[in-house]
């Protein structure tokens, strides 16, 4: 057996990959070049020019990975399958799965060349053009959100039940397969999540897993959104996963890891619809009354947040993390533990 390569995070094998890609993708026969992009903490990502043009590569990290993390087999399928749909994302062009060709699983899509708005307040536009963006931001979880499952192809991506209760026991799991030390505030959450998971109301829509605002690619000058990225944590699930979960970050400090939030932003002095606008605009696109148990869906989304960002803390500490500040982001496990804790004493009903 070929024992498998275990190469940098920050490298990749231009020459190998070449070869494997000659023929499978025109272009791939000459020099190409790569570098890795520096935002992300999860899946290494690359931009690779070629004399085709311009693509985007993603892989898995090298090293031992905890199960069913770094999916990006199924990232290329839910963008394979919505490549026709209201929701706009990357054309996919190859998915390898021989680890052995490069190190990791891996896959390359288009680059898609626009804007990406890292700080949440959206200081480079006008108050219009910030209402514009999040009002495209609403419209297009609302598209997610109706993804017809069948016609899509995606009626078998998750698992069936009750979504909260299959994705507490995952992220409980992970956080503490992925436990540096005793946090005191994550016991204390966990504790509180579990005695009062919702029960199931049917709901079940594609969820993004990660949807929020550095996750989209706007066009150069249109509040349009031309590309929905980084799905790895999509699957079947609860809709109010994901509202709750952009809501959440946007109630975070302006520097919250590598996320940036609203804390104390004036929204109205910036054109930025409040919480309550953006939710009850989503529930008019849905055709939704009310939404009960909001202060569980927010905290468990700084819980989940929270589990996330501890493995990326774990792995740093093993020395196969994605990024080089991937190290310092276990300091927030706590203060996130702590915020879900604030919302759960001031909003619970």
């Amino acid at each position: 057996m070929t024992e498998v390569k275990s190469p940098s995070v920050d490298q990749l094998d231009t020459k190998t990959l070449s070869a494997y890609l000659k023929g499978r993708i025109p272009g791939f026969d000459g020099p190409v070049r790569a570098n890795k992009f520096s935002g992300g903490q999860s899946n290494p990502t690359f931009k690779v020019e070629t004399s085709a043009g311009t693509y985007v590569l993603r892989r898995q990290p090298p090293g031992k990975l905890l199960k069913s993390a770094h999916a990006v087999d199924r990232e290329f399928r839910v963008m394979q399958a919505l490549v026709d749909s209201d929701v706009p994302v990357p054309e996919v062009l190859h998915l390898c799965e021989d680890r052995e060709v490069i190190g990791s699983m891996f896959y390359l899509m288009e680059y898609c060349e626009g804007r990406i708005f890292w700080d949440a307040a959206l200081p480079e536009l006008n108050n219009s053009e910030r209402r514009a963006v999040y009002e495209e931001m609403n419209r297009v979880l609302a598209a997610l959100h109706s993804v017809d499952l069948e016609a899509a192809g995606l009626t078998d991506y998750g698992r069936p039940g009750n979504y909260f209760e299959r994705q507490f026991e995952r992220w409980q799991g992970q956080y503490r397969a992925s436990e540096l030390q005793t946090i005191d505030a994550m016991d204390r959450l966990i504790c509180w999540l579990g005695e009062n998971l919702p029960q199931d109301d049917g709901r079940v829509s594609l969820v993004h897993g990660d949807y929020r605002l550095d996750n989209m690619v706007f066009h150069a000058t249109e509040p349009r959104a031309i590309a929905v990225l980084d799905w790895e944590l999509s699957t079947l699930g609860h809709p109010f996963a994901d509202l709750a979960y952009q809501c959440m970050q946007l109630r975070m400090p302006a520097d919250s890891g590598n996320i940036s939030g609203l804390m104390g932003v004036d929204r109205r002095a910036l054109g930025i619809p409040s919480e309550r606008e953006y939710v009850a605009r989503y529930c008019e696109r849905m055709g939704i009354e009310r939404i009960d148990n909001w202060a569980f869906y927010l905290a468990f989304s700084f819980f989940r947040l929270a589990a996330i960002i501890q493995g990326v803390a774990k792995r740093a500490h093993e020395g196969n993390a994605s990024s080089k500040n991937a190290a310092a982001l276990g300091a927030f496990v706590d203060p996130l533990a702590k915020l879900a804790l604030d919302v759960i004493e001031k909003e619970s009903d």
